[in-house]
Order: C-alpha cells, then structure tokens, then sequence
C-alpha cells in the first residue's frame, strides 16, 4: 500500500510539470534513444520487483544456516527496484516522447540515485554469496567485512568521475576505483579458492555464482568508459543507462537465484543427512 500511495503521490506530481521543446542545456534524445531508456528501466524494475517477491517467498523453505542469505539477497532485490523505480519517475520527469518528439520539462535527470542504490547493494552482495558458503562464523565475518568495505570503497572512487565533466578526470577516477575492484576479484577466485573446493555438491553453482559476479561486474567500468570512447551526448547517455541497467539485472536478480539455488541445495543434503 505505501509503495502505491507513493507511486500514486509521483503520478499526481509529473502531471503538474510542464514539457516544451529542449534546449541547448538539455540531453537531446531521439525518439529511439528515449525509447530504449524507457523500456529498460521499465525492465528492470520488472526484474527487480519479482526477485523480491520470489526471494522472500522462498526464505522460509531453505535451511535456517542459509536463511540470512536469502533475506540479505531479497534486500539487495528490494533496495534496486526501489531505486530503479526513482530513476525512472526521474528520467520521466525530465522528459516525455509526445506525438513523436522528446520534450524536456528543465527538471534534470538525477542519475545519482544509481550510486546510492550500489553504495547499499553491492556490499550485501558479496555478503550473501560468502554466506551461502556455509564458512565457520569468523570466517564468514572476516570475509564480508573486507569485501563489503572494499567494494564500498570502490563506489565511493566511482563517483567523482562519473559526475566529471573532465575526461582526465573521469580516468584518473576510474584508474582509482579499479584498485579495490581487482582486489575483490582476486579474493573471490583466489583468496575464498578452499572455501569454493569445499562447497561439496554445491561447489560447481558457487563457482557459476563467482563468474557471474565477476563478469557482470566487469561491465560496469566498461560502461563508465563509453564517453571517453567517442560517445557523446544522447548516444552516450543511452548507453550508459542501458549497460547499467543490463548489468544489475545480471548482479542482482541472476546471481540472486544461483544463491537460492546454492541453498536449496544445501537444505536437500541437510535433510537428508538428518534422516
């Protein structure tokens, strides 16, 4: 009911904001490009919404060692759509494809809620897949600790070059949150590597669980990169929506069901070991 009334108090709120032909100042968007970005944040949400549903409905059917796993991926889940739900309502009010034409309304697209939704999530990421692993409890704490404050890190280095109008800039700042990036990565195929081989039955969907995070992970400095590769304007930030939309889909909702999976598993030889 809350998330209604709010949808509802937005709805009511666009309708009074006024739209005219774009300016200079603005992003000029075709009618594709707009398009695109509407449908994939609208896909998005979509992903996000029902992996939230799904997560929680399944928190009570997986063993009790793995119950904090499947709350923490369901959070993760329920923290991006509502994100995901605040930029598209920004993105809706900075502009509006009426009778073929893209209008802009001045009101600037606040981007930056992506950041605040990674600044949240991507720690509880790399927490529940160390989780799932069922590691002894100082183990699993020493663990998320250092992943969780390196990955906050690399946020945290992200952001001034995204919002930097300098191409030397946005370099230097991806040059700076790619450290605690390869860091993370080297801990998850080298550093948890015992912990992977003894996952049991359970090893090959925690390595399948590791790759996807890694390479849905690599796309995001991929995309940061697309204005300093010859995009500009609308194409660039086409792009940049789409690759990060694509990407947390792959990070969030997929590496979700593999963490479920990997429990549901775990649960099964749990019971059977207890009959």
């Amino acid at each position: 009911m809350k998330l209604l009334a709010l949808a509802l108090c937005l709805t009511l709120a666009n309708a009074q904001v006024t739209y005219g032909p774009c300016t200079a100042t603005d992003v000029n968007f075709t009618t594709a490009q707009f398009d695109i970005i509407y449908n994939m944040l609208s896909f998005a949400i979509a992903c996000m919404g029902s992996a939230t549903i799904f997560f929680f409905f399944q928190f009570s059917l997986v063993h009790s060692r793995f119950r904090t796993a499947m709350v923490i991926t369901a959070l993760v889940t329920a923290i991006a759509f509502y994100h995901y739900f605040r930029i598209f309502n920004s993105f809706n009010e900075g502009y509006r494809s009426i009778n073929g034409k893209v209008l802009c309304s001045g009101i600037p697209f606040n981007d930056a809620y992506r950041y605040v939704d990674w600044i949240l999530t991507v720690p509880l990421l790399l927490t529940e897949l160390v989780l799932v692993m069922g590691l002894p409890p100082d183990e699993s704490v020493k663990q998320c600790l250092k992943l969780g404050l390196s990955s906050a890190l690399m946020i945290v280095l992200g952001y001034p070059g995204e919002v930097a109008s300098s191409d030397t800039t946005r370099w230097i700042f991806w040059a700076l949150a790619m450290i605690p990036f390869v860091f993370i990565v080297h801990t998850l195929f080298f550093g948890l590597r015992s912990a992977v081989d003894s996952q049991g039955d359970a090893k090959g969907l925690v390595k399948t669980a590791c790759w996807v995070t890694v390479i849905s992970w690599c796309t995001y400095p991929f995309v940061y990169l697309f204005p300093l590769m010859g995009l500009t304007g609308a194409a660039s930030h086409t792009a940049i929506q789409v690759g990060y939309s694509i990407a947390d889909v792959v990070a969030k909702p997929l590496t979700g069901l593999l963490v479920w999976k990997i429990a549901s598993l775990k649960t099964q030889k749990e019971s059977l070991l207890a009959n």
